[in-house]
């Protein structure tokens, strides 16, 4: 049968970048405070802050970090922006609009004039503070300690990365207290609490896991600046060690019922309905996305990784090859492999917010560098199993992978002259398809991942991937006087404070 090719413009992508799920259009600058009470809300605001990250930021992590290309053998002319990097105004605003509009309605429950929902106002700070963090990591300077006032204050100014990061330990810190000094008359949180159901034990725990995530970021820094060093080491003196020990999950009762009620990863990919022979019905969005071949060389390497059955469709199904195709290319084989049954379960699947893994990656590496005691082999290792587990890996083919990929250099602890190479690497791939945006960010901090390459023909001022987004055309309308002058160079010679 002769194949038909789709032309595929920024248009027909629109589709992927819309972010429509249970949607509060609101103006990010000037959130409005809300007259119901944050019970009724907070459900909302949880699954309107996931979407993005599910969305727009998982898609332009996993392009430039390598991991995903387009199927050319069906479609033209898709990531050619991000090929390109081409970096403007406009490339990805959406991400700045939609995450920084939620981080308003999280204010909205902070700010609401009552006592008597301290645990609710906790789990928004903590998420407000997930978050930020995230728009730091992407933008830096942002506007912060003066956003989400309102007309009192619809022009906020733009404040130092370093300065945000700094309190958003103090919040996090705020919110551990609400949960453990809530008065008597607190309303339980049950089950408008979406992501963990009102388990406060938990979300004191991923307050204590973002902390850390946030900590860490100032590591590589640290080894060279000593008021960071200093501040790392008086902070991490204070850490609970008492972090996450399962995935951080959203599921608000996600089905098939409609558009707006799945999954909204599963919404990209597949309509709602089964075909007439009970088979699904693809999306362009799914049948346009493929492996690349950079990461289906590291996941086909010996030791095979068992998860790369489950990260993309192969065949045979358990044991064949993931396909890849070369970014940048027009050509590839006839077979280049999709999502495969570990990303793609069912419509009512639960999202992911943060990964068991990701925790116990943290914390091995904040064992390597000293600043929290431990067993980083045994975290390291633990990762690996919780990837596995999550993806549908059975604990046999966990188990030998564990034990063979200790003994190479760059992806297992114990043969790895850099520890923090192999915690890279690992990370990469427990987050691959899941968070995009935190493996280019950590990628940028570090700098390891195995020497990703750039995509055929793109251009680059520094010959490196761009560290951070440029500011929104949204912003240079609604917040001119205040949002900081830059360039498309800036994207790749300037980064957060962090940044070593």
């Amino acid at each position: 049968m002769k194949k038909i090719k789709y032309l595929i413009p920024a248009l027909a992508l629109a589709f992927f970048s819309c972010d429509n799920y249970l949607d509060i259009n609101e103006n990010p600058n000037a959130a409005t405070a809300s007259q119901v009470t944050p019970n009724l809300t907070l459900s909302a605001v949880q699954t309107a802050s996931y979407s993005p990250l599910v969305r727009r930021m998982n898609e332009i992590g996993n392009v430039f970090m390598n991991n995903w290309g387009p199927n050319v053998n069906s479609f033209t002319g898709g990531y050619a922006e991000e090929f390109g990097i081409t970096m403007s105004a406009n490339f990805y605003e959406d991400i700045w609009n939609s995450v920084y509009r939620n981080t308003g309605e999280y204010s909205n429950i902070i700010n609401f004039n009552s006592s008597d929902y301290d645990h609710h106002k906790a789990i928004a700070k903590i998420m407000k503070s997930f978050y930020f963090q995230y728009l730091v990591d992407l933008y830096g300077d942002i506007p912060y300690f003066g956003a989400h006032q309102g007309t009192a204050n619809p022009f906020p100014t733009y404040d130092d990365d370093q300065a945000i990061y700094r309190d958003l330990i103090v919040q996090l810190d705020e919110a551990i207290a609400m949960i453990d000094n809530a008065p008597s008359t607190t309303v339980a949180v049950g089950a408008e609490d979406v992501m963990l159901g009102g388990d406060m034990i938990t979300w004191k725990r991923f307050a204590n896991t973002l902390k850390l995530r946030i900590l860490l970021r100032e590591a590589t820094l640290a080894e060279t600046d000593a008021a960071s060093a200093t501040y790392l080491n008086d902070q991490f003196a204070l850490l609970d060690n008492d972090f996450i020990v399962q995935d951080v999950t959203i599921n608000p009762g996600y089905s098939n019922a409609k558009d707006s009620q799945q999954n909204p990863w599963i919404n990209l990919m597949w309509e709602l309905n089964l075909d007439t022979n009970g088979n699904r019905v693809l999306r362009n969005t799914y049948r346009f996305r493929r492996a690349s071949k950079f990461i289906a060389d590291q996941l086909n390497a010996l030791p095979p990784d068992p998860r790369k059955n489950r990260l993309f469709a192969t065949s045979p199904a358990t044991t064949g090859p993931v396909v890849g195709v070369e970014q940048g290319s027009a050509t590839a084989s006839t077979d280049i492999s999709a999502f495969g049954p570990g990303l793609m379960v069912e419509h009512s699947q639960d999202g992911y917010v943060m990964l068991a893994a990701e925790s116990y990656l943290l914390q091995a590496e904040a064992v390597e560098r000293g600043y929290i005691a431990g067993n980083a082999q045994a975290l390291f290792d633990m990762a690996i199993q919780a990837s596995c587990d999550m993806l549908g890996v059975s604990s046999g083919d966990a188990a030998t992978y564990i034990a063979s990929v200790n003994g190479q250099d760059g992806k297992g602890y114990a043969a790895s002259t850099n520890k923090i190479q192999a915690i890279m690497y690992q990370k990469s791939i427990a987050l691959n398809s899941i968070n995009g945006a935190e493996i280019w960010i950590e990628y940028t901090r570090t700098g390891f991942i195995n020497n990703i390459p750039m995509p055929l023909g793109a251009t680059s001022p520094t010959g490196q991937k761009p560290m951070r987004l440029m500011y929104p055309t949204s912003e240079l309308a609604s917040n001119s006087a205040n949002v900081p002058s830059q360039s498309a160079n800036d994207s790749f010679t300037t980064a957060p404070f962090w940044k070593n």
